[in-house]
Formats: C-alpha cells, structure tokens, sequence
C-alpha cells in the first residue's frame, strides 16, 4: 500500500513530490498516550468529532492516557492519512479524516498514490455525515428545479479537490442538471461558512450539523435537497432526498456510490499494523465511548449526531466498496473529473 516500506527518506520525498511540507514531529507518536491526527482544518465536522472523542476515549481506556489533537489539513485528507501509514505500529496515533477520500482511493487509486483502506483497521464510525446543498434565501432561490431554471448560474463554496462538498456540487451538475459553478480556494467548512455569511458565494453542500443554528432560525438559508435519506432531529421530512429524485436505475446506483462514504462519515483507524491486542482494546473502548451518557450528552449539546457503527462494520463496508463494478467506477471518474 501507497510504497509504505519507503523508509524515512523516501517518505519525506513522497510528500515533497505531493507539494506538502515535511511532518512536524508531533505527527509523529508520542510517548506516552495517544494522538489523533484530523486530516481536515479546525471548525469543520471532522474536527468536531475529532474533539469529542479527545475528551471521552481516555476514560474508556485503561489508565486513561492523554489524548491530544493535530490537524494536518492537505490534499483532501491525504496528508493525514499518509502520515498515520507512517505512525507507530503501537496504536498511539488514531487518524479521522474526510470520508470522501475512500471514494477518491476506490475510483481513482493513481490520484492518491494507490491508497488502500483495506490496509487499515477501522475502530468505528461515530456517525453518518448527514449532508445537505443550501443556498442563501436572499438569491431568492427555493428548489432544485429553481437552480436548474435559473438564468444565473448559482456559486457553491469549494475546498480541495475530492473532497465531499466538491463530490457534491458535482452529483448535482452531472446528474440533476444543475447549474452551478465551485468557487475554489476555501481551507474547510468554516472559511466557507464565512464566505456564505459574506455573500462572497450562494451556497455549499455540507453537514447539517455545520450549518450554524442562527441562520436556520432566522430562514437565512433554504436546504435545497439531503444527500443522505437518513433524517435527523432538525432536518424537515419534506426536504427532498437526493437519491428518490433519480428515476433512471443507472443514475440511481451511481449516486448510492458517490454517496456511500458519507454514510462512513466520522470513521476513526489506526495502523493494520497495531498488535491484535491493542486492537481489541482500541475497538472496545470506541465502543463504549459512543454508548456513554456523558458523550451522548456532549454530542447532543454540540448537534453533533450519534449513530455508531462498530469497526467490524466499517471494515465490511469498505471491502463491499472495493467490489465496485470497474464500469460504475469509470462513471464516478466521470462526474468527479478524477
């Protein structure tokens, strides 16, 4: 996977090629406790998570350890996930990441230096990434069908290439006609928050839990269409879901596809390489972590959503992922520009 037997060198040569800067030395593991690398910027959904599980996983886990958070934003996640293969083998470096990278790495394996997520081992996944597309209500706009008829073409904020809002915007262009123009050069979900606020852009997709509760309350955006069909506390039914607006079964599949990491939203793994003991006990304490009332509580107060699933769980899906049919996979690269 990726040329992990690199060697330190060769690591560092991988990532200068890639345009990124060397790692700091605390991406390296410490010595003693734990760290998590979050492959997204501060004030995201990937970070959010990232921040809770650093308050909640030590008392889970025996002596509990320090657990401290780095972000090491680049490349859609990439850089994180590169650095966790070159972590320590000892499952003292846990890595969260967007999930959209499992797409890039499904469909186009070349563009993320053959990454493979069957090589990791997955400790759970927190929640779905319960994503919407919403635009400002001043540009007047209150359907997909209205985007579509618009005789201006609707700006969505836009991050790094791949990366889920991106993957988004495109399923919307490709497959519902939409008329949208991605607007690039935002680090993460806050600085395009910003921009929305600004009027710089329309509109974004992105997680429901991130879109501030002010404008909600005050009708400052209108959710156009859910991503996901699962509904949560908050999201009003009689939005349309995406996929039941896909009459055609090719188009219908190929959107379950583009979609599916996100169901994979907030996943937490280590190395495959981490002893099968300290897995269990990394996979057991994740487990009782989401099920604790104090996480529940925080989470709850945070609208950061609670639908867990075990590692054994991801770890099915991703393989399922990987069974893709070559011809579906050609189609997503399509929509994508991969």
């Amino acid at each position: 996977m990726l040329g992990i037997r690199l060697g330190a060198f060769g690591f560092l040569l991988l990532l200068a090629l890639a345009g990124f800067s060397p790692l700091p030395a605390a991406a390296q593991a410490p010595a003693k406790g734990i760290e998590i690398l979050v492959g997204m910027p501060p004030g995201g959904g990937v970070d959010a998570y990232a921040r809770l599980v650093q308050r909640h996983l030590p008392a889970q886990l025996k002596g509990a350890p320090t657990v401290v958070v780095q972000n090491m934003p680049g490349a859609g996640s990439l850089r994180s996930v590169l650095a966790l293969s070159h972590a320590a083998e000892d499952g003292s470096v846990i890595g969260t990441f967007s999930s959209s990278l499992i797409l890039q790495a499904i469909a186009a394996p070349d563009r993320v230096q053959q990454l493979d997520f069957r090589n990791f081992t997955f400790l759970g996944n927190i929640a779905e990434d319960i994503r919407v597309c919403y635009v400002r209500t001043a540009i007047g706009i209150e359907s997909l069908a209205a985007v579509k008829t618009s005789p201006t073409t609707v700006s969505f904020a836009a991050t790094a290439r791949g990366t889920s809002g991106n993957i988004d915007a495109a399923v919307l262009r490709n497959l519902f006609g939409m008329k949208i123009k991605q607007v690039d050069g935002y680090e993460g979900s806050a600085a395009k928050r910003l921009a929305i606020e600004n009027g710089e852009v329309d509109g974004d997709c992105g997680g429901f839990g991130e879109i501030p509760k002010a404008w909600l309350d005050a009708k400052k955006v209108h959710i156009l269409v859910r991503m996901s069909p699962t509904l949560v506390a908050g999201l009003d039914p009689k939005i349309p879901y995406g996929g039941d607006l896909l009459s055609d079964a090719g188009d219908r599949q190929l959107y379950e596809f583009l979609t599916a990491p996100e169901r994979l939203g907030r996943v937490f793994m280590v190395s495959s390489k981490v002893p099968a003991e300290r897995k269990t006990a990394l996979r057991a304490a994740f487990d009782a972590m989401v099920k604790d009332a104090s996480f529940r509580a925080e989470a709850a107060k945070a609208r950061l959503e609670v639908l867990p699933m075990s590692g054994e769980e991801v770890d099915k899906r991703i393989v399922a992922l990987y069974a893709t049919p070559p011809a579906l996979l050609a189609k997503a690269r399509a929509i994508t520009g991969d």
